[in-house]
């Protein structure tokens, strides 16, 4: 470990050298001008985790002119290496440790594509170095580390998006705008179909990779031997969705937080969330994988309007909103009850929804303005909390209230899954 943190200082010496040598891109915070565009108007950029879905994520940024990828952070060389050639960096731009990425004064924004467990902790690093942050969803694995990244957020000025991309898709605006405008009566029911779950055998230790940092992979986490099931293996979705020292809740944060998400805006409780919550689920009963497979949860909102979020096996892919007069569903694209609820367009005396051609290009541009994103800090925690409040449901097995202003439950025991103990040093 101290090898890898002295090698990884040298690099970090080289590469801030190199950046005081060659100044391409100067932030507004480093020239007193806050809030301000910078001289190039180019946002400079840092990619923390450069796995799969956060290389596509990269790729998107890199297709604007007004973007500029200037560092790149991995846990693993190869993934770093491969980063580097697609941005068409020097090796000196690539980082083990993304503490020492975030000490480059000529980085504006980040993009956060690290696992779930990492999420806020990498943000809030981001942030307190005054850097505007894209983070992949989930935003957090509990909901204590949502509220303490909101905070900071707010309090350290910075823009933030979450990546909750289906809202900036023309037919998710125009869907919950058909709702939130009461075009299918009153709202009385959603339904959601997410993907499940998987399951997995028990898989061996095996020797760490050469060039792969685990425990800093590990971070917060507690210890445990290595795998490549618990990280990535070739043909399959990343083991750490599925294991609950990664990812608290499972699928039902890391992906339905996007279905979710989707509701919260058609409901108008994007900045809210459920009153009760109750819910069954199938569980591995032995394996590496360990977090829920099916499900059905069902929240109540105020206004006596019920949530039900299943796995597919038993709902469709999507969000159904179901009211006295019609139904609409969405993921992405619209399909409703009758084919006259999209003759008649949106009126600019009703409720318009915020209108974002393309997630990445809403951060650019936000970042550049200074304004509010398509989802925002609040936004973001609120539909990831609701898919934790699930998660915690499904996990005691037993009906919960829950309490949106104070994000505590009626119940001590569930109360004691709002948090957990990270591995020093790591914590909040």
């Amino acid at each position: 470990m101290k090898h890898r943190n002295k090698l990884s200082r040298r690099t970090f010496l080289k590469a801030t050298a190199a950046a005081a040598a060659f100044p391409a891109i100067i932030p507004s915070s480093a020239l007193g001008l806050a809030g301000a565009t910078a001289p190039s108007n180019r946002v400079a950029m840092g990619f923390i985790g450069v796995g799969a879905k956060a290389i596509h994520g990269m790729g998107t940024f890199l297709g604007f002119p007004d973007a500029e990828v200037i560092a790149v952070c991995d846990v693993d060389r190869n993934a770093c290496e491969q980063a580097c050639q697609m941005a068409n960096l020097e090796p000196d731009r690539a980082y083990n440790d993304f503490r020492e990425m975030l000490h480059r004064a000529d980085i504006d924004a980040v993009q956060v594509g690290s696992p779930d467990h990492w999420h806020v902790l990498h943000s809030l690093a981001a942030v307190r170095a005054g850097k505007d942050v894209y983070c992949e969803k989930p935003l957090s694995n509990t909901i204590e580390e949502g509220r303490a990244l909101v905070d900071a957020v707010h309090r350290y000025g910075r823009v933030f998006q979450h990546g909750t991309q289906l809202r900036s898709l023309p037919g998710t605006r125009q869907a919950c705008e058909l709702v939130r405008n009461g075009r299918i009566g009153k709202l009385k029911r959603v339904l959601i179909g997410s993907p499940p779950g998987e399951t997995t055998g028990h898989h061996p230790p095996e020797p760490i990779p050469e060039g792969f940092d685990y425990d800093l992979w590990l971070g917060p986490a507690p210890e445990a031997p290595f795998t490549p099931w618990r990280v990535k293996v070739p043909g399959h979705l990343p083991g750490w969705y599925f294991i609950s020292d990664y990812s608290k809740a499972g699928w039902v944060a890391g992906h339905a937080v996007h279905d979710i998400d989707i509701a919260h805006w058609g409901m108008g409780m994007e900045h809210s969330g459920p009153i009760s919550v109750e819910g069954e689920g199938v569980f591995p009963e032995d394996g590496l994988f360990d977090t829920v497979t099916t499900y059905r949860l069902e929240y109540r909102y105020p206004d006596d309007v019920t949530v039900i979020q299943t796995s597919t096996d038993q709902n469709p892919h999507g969000v159904r909103f179901e009211g006295e007069e019609g139904w609409v569903f969405t993921r992405g694209h619209i399909e409703v009850s009758d084919p006259e609820l999209l003759r008649e367009p949106i009126r600019s005396d009703e409720i318009r929804l915020y209108d974002s051609p393309n997630h990445e290009r809403n951060f650019l541009d936000c970042v550049k303005s200074r304004a509010q994103t398509i989802t925002p800090i609040e936004v973001a925690h609120r539909s990831t909390s609701t898919c934790l409040v699930g998660g915690i449901a499904l996990k005691l097995n037993r009906p919960l209230r829950w309490d949106t202003a104070s994000e505590r439950f009626d119940d001590e025991t569930a109360n004691r899954l709002l948090s957990y103990p990270m591995r020093p040093p790591w914590h909040l």
